[in-house]
């Protein structure tokens, strides 16, 4: 399992290996160990230090060092110079992010307004996964929207705590991310996302959870999409067009945000 999907779970690992967790935490965490060997392996070294930390004796400690007296002037000194610093550099970032903004917004206005593509009034599509592990279920609901895709997911049986990525494909098999959710038992086990992908152009759904991939088809948009006119001709511009657009714009938007953080 990837090291950023598993930071979560390792905040939780002092309290843990301490006792201090809660019962349903506890339960959740313990789930999570039984898949993640790197997450197993930290939580035995901290286990092997709580049991230690009782034989620690006070009155074999020394006294506290001191520090030197000019330390706290030195170090507000340092403070106070990393701000200015930080501030110019804030500044720098947000004209650069701003001088793009425009690009980003450009990008989607273009690829919602002018370039084919679309829900192109398709109704929405129910999606039910089958050939799943025993008491679990997975659905969705696909409705075409203007910027792509808009994914309504339902989950049931997993481990609370299961971390799902949706991704949307393409007949060729490009993947196109929609997001992701932490599924949490005793919850409704529902999500809204979005993909780029374009429901026209979607072959499958796909749903990774707990190290499996569940992958269901996508029929054709609508039930007389196989009569219906072909869209009018869009010079230079290659299917899956405004897809690509979009998803390059939102990307773009995140970094701003980034950067302006």
């Amino acid at each position: 399992m990837r090291t950023e999907s598993c930071r979560e779970w390792r905040e939780s690992l002092g309290a843990y290996s301490l006792g201090h967790l809660a019962s349903e935490d506890k339960a959740a965490l313990e789930a999570h160990l039984e898949g993640c060997a790197g997450c197993r392996a930290e939580a035995d070294s901290l286990d092997f230090v709580s049991r230690l930390l009782p034989h620690a004796d006070p009155e074999h400690f020394g006294p506290a060092p001191v520090p030197p007296a000019a330390l706290g002037e030195r170090i507000a000194t340092q403070i106070g110079a990393e701000r200015r610093r930080g501030r110019q550099r804030r500044r720098l970032r947000r004209g650069l992010a701003l001088s793009g903004a425009s690009a980003a917004v450009a990008a989607v206005a273009l690829a919602i307004f002018v370039l084919p593509g679309g829900s192109g009034g398709a109704p929405a599509q129910r999606v039910v996964f089958r050939s799943l592990p025993l008491g679990v279920k997975i659905a969705a609901t696909l409705q075409p929207r203007a910027f792509g895709t808009e994914i309504s997911m339902y989950v049931s049986g997993m481990h609370s705590g299961t971390l799902c990525h949706v991704y949307l494909r393409e007949a060729d098999g490009a993947r196109f991310s929609a997001g992701t959710f932490r599924y949490r038992w005793g919850g409704n086990g529902e999500a809204v996302l979005s993909s780029a992908l374009d429901l026209s152009q979607t072959a499958a759904i796909s749903v990774q959870a707990g190290g499996h991939t569940f992958v269901a088809p996508v029929s054709p948009a609508g039930p007389s999409a196989a009569s219906a006119p072909p869209p009018p001709p869009c010079s230079g511009c290659p299917r899956g067009t405004m897809a690509k657009v979009v998803r390059s714009a939102i990307d773009f938007a995140i970094e701003i945000q980034f950067l302006m953080a």
